[in-house]
């Protein structure tokens, strides 16, 4: 089950070491370190079935459907399959690792829901307070037009604010330039007009979680990716997740790709601000690794322990993953919404990840990154790619996951 990036150069007992390490240090979820068989059998997964990922993702490196990626597997508090693939940067040819740091993208919106349910639990704001209360001026047009309710933090955390989808003008290609300070575009962010009652339609948009992480920094007393560091990237011992790029790291990052006129082209516009970034973005900023994700996911899979240290309350965690919008219907689609704090739900058929078991949670990202975690097979899957407009890879990869898991 070896990707491309093990594949030059390495003998099998090289390779054998280079996983073995690998899996050590990227989420230890047992407290012992089996060998591969008795894994397989603790954790019920089929190798045979597993190895279709490598087969697959080596034919859309192959074909020049994606640069690379890196996928994980965990079932049972064990980390079955972690494989990668392809290459981190296409020009160098420099290949994938299995610690290869990716711009997550919008995978950031449910660790910055954690945050906000860190300082739920800690009494120092609800989930029923406007968003007025801690944002000076937000909602104060909306009162002047005779809105029907204010917008809560709980409608920012379920996509039920009814704020625009679309930025305002002026901060509209932040998601490339990162050029302006949080508190510069929650200003912004501030002064638009909701477009439909709050609480009565689900949109899903991204400036809500730029207002959520505001929310943190100034409840909190730092700033938000601080305070996301301490509270929850240090404790689950995330330590190749950050919002800004640090210089010892930059080499790790895998460049991104855009797929124009037919083949893959380096988005070198993204990276060259990436390195300059004033702009956190609790919406978007995350860049992160297969490891840390795991641990992330274990997390929440455990009911928000993490190697015996508490992260949430049971409570929390049941709350954060429950449908919150059960009797909300989506203002594009018009189906029922399945979103919970955070996280996306399953539920919809139409738009559900293939082999989703109900309960199941989860979030992707615009580069092509997947968190989703399914309780009932007590099964994590994680899949980072890094091109804008990714096709049909992910769910490629979800499939085979899902059917490899037996017993």
């Amino acid at each position: 089950m070896l990707g491309i990036a093990f594949r030059k150069g390495l003998g099998t007992g090289a390779r054998a070491s280079l996983i073995a390490g690998a899996l050590a240090s990227l989420v230890a979820l047992s407290p012992a370190a089996p060998a591969r068989g008795q894994r397989v059998s603790k954790s019920g997964v089929d190798p045979e079935r597993l190895a279709r990922i490598s087969v697959q993702l080596k034919s859309f490196v192959e074909r020049g459907a994606l640069a690379g990626a890196v996928t994980l597997v965990a079932r049972r508090g064990e980390v079955v399959s972690l494989e990668a693939f392809g290459y981190q940067d296409l020009e160098s040819k420099r290949p994938m690792r299995a610690d290869t740091i990716f711009d997550i993208r919008s995978v950031t919106k449910p660790v910055t829901a954690v945050g906000i349910m860190i300082l739920l639990e800690e009494g120092k704001l609800a989930l029923s307070d406007p968003v007025g209360k801690y944002i000076p001026g937000f909602g104060a047009t909306r009162e002047t037009h005779g809105a029907a309710k204010a917008v809560t933090i709980h409608h920012l955390l379920t996509h039920t604010s009814g704020l625009p989808s679309n930025r305002p003008p002026e901060i509209e290609d932040i998601t490339v330039r990162r050029d302006r300070t949080l508190s510069e575009v929650v200003e912004l962010l501030s002064k638009q007009e909701p477009e439909f009652e709050p609480g009565t339609q689900f949109r899903y948009g991204s400036g809500g979680y730029a207002i959520l992480g505001r929310i943190i920094e100034l409840v909190a007393g730092k700033p938000f990716e601080q305070f996301m560091e301490e509270r929850v990237f240090a404790p689950l011992g995330m330590k190749d997740s950050f919002f800004f790029i640090p210089a010892g790291k930059r080499s790790r990052v895998a460049s991104v790709y855009r797929l124009q006129n037919g083949r893959l082209s380096k988005w070198e516009e993204i990276e060259a601000h990436a390195l300059r970034a004033k702009y956190p973005a609790p919406e978007f900023g995350m860049y992160s690794t297969a490891s840390d994700l795991a641990a992330f996911c274990q997390m929440m899979l455990d009911g928000g322990t993490f190697k015996g240290r508490r992260i949430l309350s049971r409570m929390s965690v049941a709350s954060m993953t429950l449908n919150h919008t059960r009797h909300i219907r989506s203002a594009v689609t018009q189906r029922p919404a399945h979103q919970g704090l955070g996280w996306g739900l399953s539920g919809d058929p139409m738009s559900d990840f293939p082999l989703t078991s109900p309960g199941s949670f989860g979030h992707n990202g615009a580069f092509g990154s997947i968190i989703w975690v399914d309780p009932s097979e007590g099964l994590i899957r994680i899949f980072l790619e890094h091109r804008f407009g990714s096709g049909n890879e992910s769910n490629v990869f979800m499939a085979l996951a899902g059917a490899a898991v037996t017993n």
